[in-house]
């Protein structure tokens, strides 16, 4: 599985976090009348800042200055008690023997804090990579194409995992392959792979790495 680098989203995709941040949002806004998943399937891989507004939209007022200081402490808190890994995570990881790097939109700290929750932290090191460090969010590829330089690979090389159809379309803009999974497997494209095993996705990887370099660009 040589000459590519496989870039993870993080949130949804590698740890079953999403349904721990929204939760976070219900518990401090007891006036939401939402369900986990509800929220979790309107937020998903949104930027918090766009999520907050739109809160402060259905609620109907504004949010204290301090709530995000609030949220941000109670999702770290949820987190230490019971965040875990996706399905078949762990396993997948211990197979893969290519290059692979963290990409997510969240916080350096927060993804610092979930992969060590989860017992992931060792097959990462300090390859982790910040929306909040470059000042770019999915959709844009800013995030993607930066670490792909950091990692040393061409964009044509790496293939990005995603749970979020924000993530994938940042994955093709930046001229990647893109593989969306799917918990539930209720992912559909004409354009991507989607797949809902982890187990499943070293063969998948394989697959794509024996592929001729100009067959591996997205149309």
């Amino acid at each position: 599985m040589t000459g590519i680098c496989v870039i993870f989203d993080l949130d949804g995709t590698l740890v079953d976090s999403e349904g721990l941040c929204n939760q976070a949002f219900l518990d401090l806004l007891p006036q939401l009348n939402d369900t986990v998943e509800s929220l979790t399937q309107r937020y998903r891989g949104k930027k918090l800042a766009p999520i907050l507004t739109d809160l402060e939209s259905r609620l109907g007022q504004r949010l204290p200055d301090i709530f995000e200081q609030h949220y941000r402490q109670h999702v770290a808190e949820l987190f230490s008690g019971e965040l875990k890994p996706m399905p078949g995570v762990l396993d997948m990881l211990k197979m893969i023997d290519c290059p692979k790097c963290i990409a997510s939109s969240g916080p350096s700290l927060k993804i610092r804090q979930a992969l060590e929750v989860s017992g992931l932290a060792s097959y990462f090191g300090d390859d982790l990579f910040s929306s909040y460090d470059i000042g770019s969010w999915k959709p844009e590829p800013d995030l993607f194409l930066h670490a792909a330089k950091v990692m040393g690979f061409k964009p044509y090389q790496c293939v990005v995992v995603e749970d979020s159809e924000v993530g994938v379309e940042a994955a093709i803009a930046a001229g990647m392959k893109a593989l969306q999974y799917s918990k539930h497997g209720d992912a559909r494209s004409k354009t991507h792979l989607c797949f809902d095993d982890m187990l499943k996705l070293p063969s998948l990887l394989t697959d794509l790495a024996h592929m001729p370099a100009r067959s591996f660009h997205q149309d």
